[in-house]
């Protein structure tokens, strides 16, 4: 993967410097900026300039100017190639253990402001999975002879949480029905049947990832239209019908924020806070007007993103006890924010496949049921559902 990987590297460096029409350091963003900015001309309203006075070329800003010439494409390519390269591909073989043979990651209880586990040494929660780079780096990670990996995975946790505490009633059904729920929401918006919903109706339905959006970073038209590719005015227009739609929704985004203005902190579900003292402060100037629109998004995302750490923590500890009381060889060996994964005796596969997914189930009672999918497979990439 190495010496394939760093081939199309170099290819991709190259066909950047082509359109670029010299050699430059693609890795320098004063470099960078001059080329895409000055040279080539892409558009730099609203954009943020660098201390050294060059307009940025942070990821966010990148992403922002897909479509507007290929060079953007390409050296997004080129950092997702260099990053994958750097950080497992050529650093995973070095980070073997001499005695076990395998890597072993740190968990940290405390480093996410959310609740969340977080990964290092390797960090082996943010392995792509949606490019098929990243999915080809899944498949280095295999199960000993005669042993499976298995997933469980919980399905729109998030979603199902904030159905819960927001109480919306549409939200609400669209589970209990067991519904696409990204259909559901563009049948909803849309006003059309379930069953007439375009596969393109869907795509922005999962706009309705729109319902995370707008609880994990409280989201406007302009960051809408950034994150789905939708037109200024089509992300505003959704967005009106969205909340028309799902009211509870918007509900629960007012009184998070009032809540946290008045009395300082959030909690989740289980009742951990997150102390916000930022948004009771009265200073008018633009850095602090800015800070407290971030402090606020923070609010809304904590009691969501918040309560499915709590939850995956609660399944972990439930999962661990009863594993050790059936007397089981399957043992857990990665947590992935909503993901589980384990590695079991082929044998043992039907019955620690129940096990997980009744233990993760009901590891909290919520309006929205929680549901779990489980895989399993040979290594992390070729996985196929196990029933249940």
């Amino acid at each position: 993967m190495s010496v394939e990987l760093t081939a199309r590297l170099r290819q991709t460096e190259r066909e950047i410097q082509e359109i670029a029409g010299y050699a430059f350091n693609i890795n320098s963003t004063q470099q960078l900026s001059d080329v895409l900015f000055g040279k080539l001309g892409l558009p730099t309203a609203g954009l943020k300039k660098t201390q050294a006075g060059a307009y940025s070329t942070a990821a966010d800003v990148l992403e922002g100017l897909r479509g507007k010439h290929e060079i953007v494409d390409l050296i997004l390519e080129q950092r997702q190639l260099s990053k994958l390269l750097s950080t497992y591909v050529d650093a995973l073989p070095n980070m073997i253990n001499s005695r076990t043979g395998r890597v072993h990651t740190s968990y940290n209880q405390t480093g996410a402001e959310t609740g969340r586990l977080s990964s290092t040494n390797p960090n082996l929660q943010n392995i792509p999975v949606r490019t098929d780079i990243g999915r080809e780096i899944r498949r280095a990670f295999v199960a000993e002879p005669g042993w499976l990996l298995l997933s469980a995975d919980y399905s729109q946790v998030e979603l199902r949480i904030l159905a819960h505490i927001s109480g919306d009633e549409y939200l609400l059904a669209a589970f209990g029905r067991g519904e696409d729920i990204h259909a559901s929401a563009a049948a909803k918006v849309y006003g059309v049947p379930l069953s007439q919903v375009t596969k393109e109706q869907r795509a922005v339905g999962a706009v309705a990832k729109m319902m995370n959006f707008a609880t994990s970073y409280g989201v406007t038209a302009y960051g809408l239209a950034q994150r789905t590719g939708l037109s200024r005015s089509d992300a505003e227009d959704f967005l009106q019908r969205y909340f028309a739609t799902y009211p509870g929704v918007r509900r629960y985004i007012e009184e998070t924020k009032a809540t946290a203005r008045e009395q300082g902190y959030v909690e989740t579900l289980l009742g951990r806070r997150r102390y916000f003292p930022v948004l009771r402060t009265t200073a008018n100037t633009q850095q602090a007007y800015n800070i407290r629109m971030a402090a606020e998004r923070a609010a809304i995302n904590h009691p969501i993103q918040g309560t499915a750490a709590d939850i995956i923590k609660i399944a972990m500890i439930r999962l661990h006890r009863a594993l050790a009381e059936r007397g089981s060889r399957a043992r857990m060996i990665l947590q992935v924010h909503d993901e589980l994964v384990l590695e079991t005796p082929e044998q043992e596969l039907a019955a620690t496949a129940s096990l997980v997914r009744e233990t993760m189930e009901a590891a909290y009672d919520l309006k929205a049921a929680l549901k779990v999918d489980v895989e399993a497979g040979p290594n992390w990439y070729e996985m196929e559902a196990v029933g249940g």
